[in-house]
């Protein structure tokens, strides 16, 4: 009998963890994951362990000022990371074993005040950089107005992108746009690859804080449904696109934040169709469940919650809460990290 992740697996999902430790790198992989995902809370987190000490003091000591030391200790993780999924990105043709690296949070900073367009041309500029030479590594881009904007011009260079921070179908539908106006500027078709990552449950926080008067038969579904929505909506646009690699809706936010939710409620819902990027508790909650996963993807509630949804939320309005909201959230843990190099090369460096 499969193990509750196999069967996830075994139900047509992707499985990828949203870490690039190499410890739960390693625990997942023997879970059936075959990529994963990058951010800065990650970074940090490594660093705390105080296995990048030597690499620190390395970059010091060559002149990197803390940003470079941030990322390249970046680099270092994805690019292990990388090297642990290479056989999946193989073994699929490409299709599959992926890690997502995130551009500089702080473009999006509104304390920074970095002007629209040198946001897109940052954007470019840093994506097309850090994905020179790699093979398996995909370039994550919010999708803000200057990510979405530097979509098509990187995806025109042959950049394998990971748009992120997607909260309602005008943003998804921003984003494919641009990204394959782009891969049709490519000499060939061959080689390209997309994702959309569509956050779930930071979609029901917000319903829960500001649609207090929503159906308490719809209230908790509307992340499940809106991202269900997207899939299908992924689904038909590519369809007749006949393309060699699959482009992919991930199913992200996946870590459940509501009391009471069992932690597998977002991986049970969505299982069935392209991935799964699940924070380690998450992907560990449901390896412990005893359950078994098949497909629902395609299962939507009674017409009646639907209904409900939609007249009940202002998508428009959540889309303006939830990005500056996920801006802070991206903005935040970039700026500790830099703190945190800052206090390490003060550790680190020669009295």
């Amino acid at each position: 009998m499969p193990t509750p992740l196999e069967s996830l697996v075994n139900s047509g999902t992707k499985l990828w963890v949203d870490s690039v430790d190499p410890a739960e790198v390693e625990k997942n992989l023997a879970w059936g994951a075959t990529g994963a995902t990058s951010n800065p809370v990650i970074i940090s987190d490594l660093i705390k362990k105080g296995g990048y000490d030597h690499t620190i003091r390395e970059l010091i000591s060559e002149g990197f000022d803390d940003a470079d030391v941030a990322w390249a200790l970046v680099d270092h993780a994805v690019a292990e990371a990388q090297e642990a999924f290479h056989w999946a990105w193989e073994d699929s043709g490409c299709d599959d074993g992926w890690v997502s690296f995130e551009l500089d949070p702080l473009l999006e900073d509104p304390d920074g005040h970095v002007p629209h367009d040198e946001r897109v041309r940052q954007y470019i500029e840093l994506g097309k950089e850090w994905s020179s030479g790699q093979e398996n590594r995909m370039i994550k881009v919010p999708a803000t107005p200057a990510g979405i904007d530097a979509l098509e011009e990187l995806c025109a260079a042959g950049v394998t992108l990971n748009v992120t921070l997607i909260f309602t179908e005008r943003q998804y539908q921003a984003a494919r746009d641009a990204v394959w106006r782009g891969a049709q500027r490519r000499d060939s078709l061959d080689a390209f690859k997309s994702v959309y990552s569509i956050f779930i449950s930071r979609i029901d926080v917000y319903t829960d804080k500001h649609c207090p008067d929503l159906d308490p038969t719809a209230q908790g579904e509307v992340g499940i449904v809106n991202a269900k929505r997207l899939w299908r909506a992924n689904q038909e646009f590519w369809a007749d696109k006949k393309l060699d690699l699959k482009q992919e809706i991930i199913f992200a936010s996946t870590g459940v934040k509501k009391q009471g939710d069992p932690p597998w409620k977002y991986v049970e819902a969505l299982a069935g169709s392209d991935i799964q990027t699940n924070p380690p508790e998450t992907n560990e909650a449901a390896q412990n469940s005893g359950l078994v996963f098949p497909s629902r993807v395609e299962q939507m509630p009674s017409p009646a919650v639907l209904t409900a949804i939609d007249a009940g939320v202002d998508f428009d309005k959540m889309e303006e809460v939830l990005l500056r909201e996920g801006v802070k959230k991206f903005t935040d843990p970039q700026h500790a990290l830099l703190k945190l190099v800052a206090e390490k090369r003060a550790e680190l460096s020669p009295a």
